[in-house]
């Protein structure tokens, strides 16, 4: 994986292959930055990443400069592995919470411009997390929440729906507050 912009734009990194992760694909992340580009002041936004995995996509908010960003996994090996780089890279705006993406988003971790969540594939309850997000008092008034999930989850029919978009075998859909 490599950050796509800002700061470490072209920095490769290479997580341990023993990490039971799907990363978002450099393409499909490249496609969903370029969305982003458009509708986000990235310079002090603050972001949410649920079931970061790797840190892929915290990596790249904060390397175009994001305020704060909180990395959730529960996997140790993937909170060991975003802590590590993130000191590496002097990262110093990524907070760090080992848990549960259901637990978390009931918790009063504060209000956040961006959230994303890519939760493994077919985990129960994941197709109901866009409602759960909204109603969660986590994400700021305009903020922007961003599920990254397979092809047979359709929002279309979704009340807070902005877009879905599709890269490769990625899909992503928007919803706004």
């Amino acid at each position: 994986m490599r950050i796509i912009s800002g700061i470490y734009k072209g920095k490769r990194l290479t997580a341990p292959k023993n990490l039971p992760v799907r990363p978002t694909t450099d393409f499909a992340k490249e496609g969903l930055f370029n969305i982003l580009n458009s509708r986000i002041d990235f310079e002090e936004v603050a972001v949410l990443d649920l079931c970061a995995g790797t840190g892929n996509i915290s990596f790249e908010f904060a390397s175009r400069e994001a305020g704060l960003v909180t990395s959730v996994d529960q996997d140790r090996g993937c909170i060991n592995f975003i802590r590590k780089t993130a000191e590496e890279l002097n990262f110093n705006q990524i907070r760090i919470i080992r848990g549960d993406i259901f637990t978390t988003i009931k918790k009063k971790l504060g209000k956040y411009d961006v959230i994303f969540a890519d939760p493994p594939y077919g985990l129960k309850g994941s197709k109901e997390l866009p409602d759960e997000i909204l109603k969660s008092g986590l994400l700021a008034e305009n903020g922007i929440f961003i599920m990254e999930h397979p092809k047979d989850i359709n929002y279309e029919q979704h009340a807070n729906l902005v877009l879905t978009r599709k890269f490769g075998n990625v899909h992503f859909s928007l919803f706004e507050h």
